[in-house]
């Protein structure tokens, strides 16, 4: 439910607040006064489309924000959002600025969808253009199937996964039949590719590996020099017995340090390490001998490597940068291969899934059908007696059912939503043959009766009594105040038959101070909301009669 309603900067609205408490509440005022503005608030609440125009003038942004109560289910939910609740009852605001819009669900910023998608299941907004939406076949079938209840949405839902499924296997069906071509030139580039590859044999690393041993060769005389400067200065020439040597070095201290051990162990430590020195000084000088041992210049081992790394080459410049992005390609190239050659049998294959999808989608769509055809001969039983009392007691509606060319995500139907004002008159589509009175009630009535299977929800109506009048809009103000008796109603009205029968009652109001008109709202009660009442019947607020009028409408309009 819709605790609280704060306006600031909308439209001519500069700043307002109403508290809908439950039941019904209405919203009046006279023409211009911006009472439309509160409707306007709670659409943008809903996810609405920002207009930058509505930012009044002088102000910078405008801002509405709805305080609702919420069970602790929907509380859980919300926490998923990162939304926080306070005494179960959650803030959603709604910015709009000059060149962005921004929302907001219990102080967590939401993109719009999102915020829209929690509110949406909160209210249910009727304005003109909800009016205008009643005469398109689309929202006629959403009118149907939400009447139709539980029974039809779990039909729906496991025929629109099989819908889903059936329409990507159909996709990839007409992709390889009408592909054909493509996947012969595509195969024999594949193939021509693996074959470059095969014969060629490159192993992984193998480009590196070829690179350092080129280095190596090409340096080998830098290479046996440095060797030889290393094992001189480690081991000594044999042609140089005056340079000292890293081993005799070693040598000389431990032969020095030897004697003094015994007498002072202490330096058995010392003489230890130098021992180790010694070692690991001929482990690397054996080392070294062996490395320059081993270095011989192999020309032609260098020639088949630059016709190796040349053949590899060839190959990196086609399939990868290096020999294991080729090897890579080479692997998803085989997949390929296969998926392609399998193409026929993959072809048949889903020509017996879309079979089996249609025929199990055609049986689905008969259970649909039958579903609707039920809940539509309901519906519309239970609407033409709602405009019985609507002073529309020979109004015939019709909903027609006919089945669609092809079947689509919700079924095989066509739903038309025909109408008669008259007995005489053929029945045509709602759009084209109801006046916007005839719309009006018609809305209401259908509103009435689906509100028998939901509770709990908030519905707002923007001039629900627009081309109506008299004893017209008491019916309609009895059928809103029972509708109150399961939801929230909020109506902007400019009836007073109607607005005497809410529980709540608020008055738009403006002023002019000759350069910026301001609105505001007000709760009227007792004898104001009287006085109020009398103004709307066209009386003057002051006069015995008027003032006696609508005290008796008043006393009328409670249970």
């Amino acid at each position: 439910m819709l605790a609280e309603l704060r306006i600031a900067d909308l439209g001519v609205i500069g700043e307002a607040t109403i508290e809908p408490g439950p039941g019904f509440t209405a919203v009046t005022g006279e023409t211009g006064a911006g009472k439309t503005m509160i409707v306007t608030g709670l659409a943008l609440l809903a996810g609405a489309k920002a207009d930058p125009r509505l930012v009044r003038n002088g102000a910078s942004r405008a801002l509405v924000e709805g305080r609702w109560q919420v069970d602790p289910q929907t509380a859980a939910q919300l926490a998923e959002l990162g939304a926080e609740t306070e005494d179960g009852e959650v803030l959603v605001s709604r910015q709009v600025g000059t060149t962005r819009s921004r929302m907001s669900v219990g102080g967590a910023q939401v993109p719009l969808g999102t915020g829209s998608a929690v509110v949406g299941e909160w209210a249910t907004i009727h304005g003109q253009s909800e009016q205008l939406r009643l005469g398109s076949p689309e929202r006629q079938l959403e009118v149907l199937d939400r009447y139709a209840g539980a029974a039809l949405a779990a039909e729906l839902d496991a025929y629109r996964t099989e819908y889903t499924a059936r329409k990507a296997a159909a996709t990839e069906l007409a992709e390889l039949t009408t592909q054909s071509q493509s996947r012969a030139r595509e195969l024999d580039l594949l193939r021509f590719g693996l074959d470059e590859i095969a014969k060629a044999d490159p192993q992984p690393g193998e480009d590196a590996a070829l690179a350092l041993e080129t280095v190596r060769l090409q340096a080998v005389d830098d290479l046996r020099l440095a060797a030889h400067g290393a094992l001189t200065a480690l081991a000594g020439d044999e042609d140089d017995y005056e340079t000292p040597d890293a081993l005799g070095l070693v040598g000389a201290a431990r032969k020095a340090l030897g004697p003094a051990v015994e007498k002072d162990p202490s330096l058995r430590p010392l003489a230890e390490e130098l021992e180790g020195a010694a070692a690991a000084l001929a482990d690397v000088a054996s080392g070294v001998a062996a490395y320059a041992a081993g270095l011989d210049a192999d020309p032609l081992r260098l020639e088949w490597i630059a016709g190796r790394r040349a053949e590899l080459a060839h190959l990196t410049r086609k399939y990868g940068d290096t020999v294991d992005e080729v090897l890579d390609w080479a692997a998803e190239a085989v997949g390929r291969v296969t998926l392609l050659d399998a193409g026929d049998s993959r072809i048949e294959e889903l020509r017996t899934q879309v079979a089996a999808f249609d025929e199990r989608l055609l049986a689905r769509a008969a259970r649909i059908t039958a579903l609707r055809s039920a809940a539509a001969t309901q519906l519309a039983g239970l609407v033409a007696g709602e405009l019985v009392a609507l002073a529309m007691p020979r109004a015939r509606l019709t909903f027609e059912l006919t089945p669609a060319a092809e079947l689509g995500p919700n079924g095989g139907d066509q739903v038309n939503l025909l109408f008669s004002a008259n007995p005489g008159s053929t029945p045509g589509p709602l759009g084209k043959v109801a006046s916007g009175g005839e719309l009006s009630r018609v809305r209401l009535a259908l509103e009435v009766v689906l509100a028998t299977q939901a509770s709990g929800e908030t519905f707002v109506f923007d001039e629900v009594d627009a081309g109506v009048g008299g004893a017209v809009a008491l019916e309609i103000g009895r059928r809103l105040a029972r509708l109150s008796d399961r939801c929230q109603v909020i109506v902007v009205t400019h009836l007073a038959q109607v607005a005497v029968f809410a529980d709540r009652h608020y008055v738009v109001s403006k002023a002019d101070d000759g350069s910026v008109t301001t609105s505001g709202v007000r709760l009227v009660e007792d004898e104001e909301r009287v006085e109020v009442l009398a103004r709307m019947m066209g009386g003057l607020d002051s006069s015995d009669s008027a003032l006696a009028h609508a005290r008796e409408l008043l006393a009328s309009a409670r249970p």
